[in-house]
């Protein structure tokens, strides 16, 4: 290591591998068996490591959770393209047996909603999610560094249906957004909690697009509410 150049080490690090070419970061509690697992979506032009300390702090209150780079990104093979929701299913199957809850930021946020039905998510967490045009936009107009099958991301960001989705997703929904967000408005995520029926919606005075990812408050409000989501769904009290 040249001098001068520091690293982080965890004394509990994730168990790093890899699955139909997706590079992953599972925690599991090395204790007690995990009670319910969480995957973990970065945005766009984002990693898996960004997220660690979500990860660590689901590991904490018994939960495992697994990061990974999305196609097109960091050590993940392939392009981002047709297959994007389907690698949402393939991550989650390295979870734990039981419940499963999702969590996103940004492009990842829109990722997990449109992935919940497929993966049978207990619970979503969405941060500032991206509405389809926006990704389109920025694809059409080359504002993204990750590498894309631009044809076949479309026809997903087409064909997925976002209200319908958090309509479907009900009280198993928490929204968050930054009332500042100069990238997706916090309209989009206004409009999907007043279709969503007993959705949970956190609105951040002022901040913007990346601000609430590693806010402290904003992370212990998501980590209590899959806790007790994924909780319900193996017949604890929640």
């Amino acid at each position: 290591m040249p001098s001068g150049t520091w690293r982080t080490v965890s004394h509990d690090p994730p168990e790093l591998g890899r699955r139909d070419g997706l590079a992953y970061a599972l925690f599991t509690p090395r204790e007690e068996p995990a009670t319910g697992g969480v995957v973990i979506v970065h945005g766009a032009d984002s990693v898996k490591e960004s997220h660690y300390d979500f990860a660590r702090k689901l590991r904490a209150v018994g939960m495992a959770a697994v990061c990974f780079d999305v196609r097109g990104h960091g050590e993940s093979e392939g392009a981002l393209g047709a297959g994007a929701l389907d690698d949402v299913v393939t991550i989650a199957g390295l979870l734990p047996e039981g419940p499963v809850g999702l969590r996103g930021s940004s492009m990842g946020g829109w990722l997990v909603l449109a992935a919940a039905e497929r993966v049978g998510a207990s619970a979503v967490v969405a941060i500032c999610p991206a509405t389809p045009r926006l990704l389109l936009q920025g694809l059409r107009e080359q504002r993204f560094a990750f590498r894309a099958d631009a044809d076949g991301l479309a026809l997903v960001l087409a064909h997925v249906d976002l209200e319908v989705a958090a309509r479907g997703l009900g009280e198993r929904l928490l929204l968050l957004h930054a009332e500042g967000d100069e990238t997706v408005p916090v309209e989009h995520s206004r409009a999907l909690h007043a279709i969503a029926p007993g959705s949970r919606y956190v609105e951040a005075p002022g901040g913007h697009h990346r601000s609430i990812q590693h806010d402290e408050e904003y992370q212990a409000f998501a980590v209590r509410f899959l806790d007790r989501a994924l909780d319900l769904r193996v017949g604890e009290a929640p």
